[in-house]
């Protein structure tokens, strides 16, 4: 059986991990952004892949480890 303390701790450094990630990629190219008069549409197509990836890996890392 998984230790809970070990599980709390794991979630909150992801929290913190994935928060960082969203806070320094801002942007990304491939993110579909448009603005004309009074519309502003922003789909974030190329950071929801990459923090796709990111996840997967840590939950990979996750399952591997905490067996």
């Amino acid at each position: 059986m998984v230790d809970f303390g070990k599980v709390l701790i794991f979630i909150g450094i992801t929290l913190i991990v994935v928060g960082l990630f969203i806070q320094f990629i801002g942007r990304l190219p491939g993110d579909i952004y448009i603005k004309k008069d009074n519309f502003t549409f922003y789909f974030p197509i190329t950071t929801s892949i990459v923090l796709s990836i990111v996840l997967s890996l840590l939950l990979y890392l996750f399952s591997r480890f905490f067996r």
